[in-house]
């Protein structure tokens, strides 16, 4: 992943849209450190980073709800690597967004357009957040232009599968990944590790991949080696 990255970074001076890019960038990138969903990082508010929790500092999301009830808060973890590129987005980009920055429901990651029923009427509202569907569109656009042969189709959930994998790769336990996706249970982890690496370490997965999920996954694997 770092060199898919690092491509992508060294673009952004060139694009033709440079706020929208840096906020597609930064998106992505955490989305890959702290493995939250598309849906949960679109709904961070700029209100939701604690940059003095823990470590690094953390964001609550609002989970996915779990057999019959609402969304569950959580927090998403930054590390190191995710708080200082947060940290220059909210400081040297995000201002500059048409949105009010004050408002207490200020999104992390605004539209670069304004609510037009909020400017008809002249009243303070929030700036419009963007849309999981344009995340993963600009996600799937990166990939086709940055991501290594043989690449393959990048979306938000194999960033999530990639952070899994990547973590446990560098020594993180089953239990600590787990937490880090929230999810309720360790066989629902166990998920999202590259089969390579499961076989690896021994770990018995308790449900099979389907072969879509296993070769789109592959090729995003291959790609970051």
């Amino acid at each position: 992943m770092q060199e898919f990255f690092v491509a992508w970074r060294a673009s952004l001076p060139e694009a033709r849209k440079p706020l929208v890019a840096c906020r597609d960038y930064v998106m992505a990138k955490i989305a890959y450190v702290s493995g939250v969903r598309a849906a949960e990082l679109c709904a961070v508010r700029l209100a939701d980073v604690h940059w003095e929790s823990g470590q690094w500092g953390r964001f609550l999301v609002q989970g996915k709800a779990a057999r019959g009830s609402g969304p569950r808060e959580r927090l998403g973890y930054l590390f190191a690597e995710g708080r200082s590129l947060l940290w220059w987005y909210v400081e040297e980009v995000r201002g500059l967004f048409p949105d009010d920055v004050e408002h207490p429901d200020a999104p992390l990651w605004p539209s670069e357009r304004l609510s037009p029923v909020a400017l008809s009427l002249g009243i303070d509202a929030p700036g419009l957040a963007v849309v999981p569907g344009t995340f993963r569109r600009a996600l799937k656009a990166a990939g086709e232009r940055f991501l290594p042969a043989p690449g393959g189709a990048l979306f938000p959930h194999l960033l999530r599968h990639a952070c899994a994998t990547h973590n446990y790769e560098a020594g993180m336990s089953l239990w600590e990944v787990q937490k880090l996706l929230g999810h309720e249970w360790t066989t629902t982890t166990v998920r999202y590790l590259n089969p390579r690496e499961l076989h690896q370490t021994n770990e018995k997965p308790q449900v099979g991949w389907s072969p879509w999920r296993r070769n789109s996954f592959q090729g995003l694997w291959d790609a970051a080696l």
